[in-house]
């Protein structure tokens, strides 16, 4: 698999996840040509797009997909909060959290949506398992804090947006006014509570962490890649715009 990064930071974020029988957006929160360019203009192979919720660095071009034919997975509150007073279409898929569905035309993506705690109206994580060679992903994203650990992951992608000590040492400057201070407290994970999930989970089946969605000016790449490498002994990479990561469960 290859995870080709459009976005990732609270200017944009969308991914897609490449496969040999398709392709799985993970959120929409860039512009639609964007995507387009990414998929080289061929919009057959993408087997669905997944929303985590309705604001718009991940949410953008939710309207751009289901008129392009996309089917796009996302829970009822975001739907409501994205189109209040609207009826699903046939191209949104209404999801809930911790029940399991198949990606169809060919079910080669299994999805299993989770809750995570965001300031949203009803936001969601994704365990991804793509059949064909029983890969598993994680994509957690826009949360303080994970109620879940899972087994058998090979790869996660997980947001790491703040070190606690430069957000406390910007808020002490006073860069940080107050009320983006509690949102970044309340709705995002710091690289602490990133390292405390990942020692709640058995890694022993990982093959790459991906760090996604870092702040600009509240976190440290090199360091967060450092403590999390030392911590899991994995392959740990930061998700930039424009970057291609490939995904290799079998490298030799």
């Amino acid at each position: 698999m290859k995870l080709k990064i459009l976005g990732s930071s609270s200017k944009g974020n969308c991914y897609i996840l490449e496969t040999d029988t398709g392709s799985l957006i993970l959120d929409a929160g860039v512009r639609f040509p964007d995507i387009q360019k990414a998929l080289n203009f061929d919009l057959s192979k993408v087997r669905g797009a997944l929303l985590g919720h309705e604001h718009g660095d991940h949410s953008k071009s939710f309207k751009d997909l289901t008129k392009a034919g996309i089917d796009v997975y996302l829970s009822l509150g975001t739907f409501q909060a994205l189109c209040p007073g609207c009826y699903p279409g046939h191209r949104a898929a209404i999801v809930a959290p911790g029940s399991q569905f198949n990606l169809l035309p060919d079910s080669d993506f299994t999805v299993l949506p989770f809750s995570v705690q965001h300031d949203a109206k009803e936001p969601l994580g994704f365990l991804i398992q793509y059949k064909p060679t029983g890969e598993k992903l994680v994509y957690l994203t826009d949360s303080y804090y994970s109620h879940y650990a899972f087994t058998g992951v090979n790869y996660f992608l997980i947001e790491c947006n703040y070190c606690s000590d430069i957000l406390k040492a910007n808020i002490e400057a006073g860069l940080i006014p107050e009320v983006l201070k509690n949102r970044l407290l309340e709705s995002h994970f710091s690289m602490e509570n990133v390292k405390g999930f990942l020692e709640a989970n058995d890694l022993s089946e990982v093959r790459k962490i991906v760090l996604i969605h870092l702040s600009d000016g509240n976190s440290d790449a090199a360091r967060m890649v450092r403590e999390i490498t030392k911590l899991t002994g994995k392959d740990v990479e930061v998700a930039e715009a424009g970057k291609e990561i490939e995904l290799e469960l079998y490298p030799f």
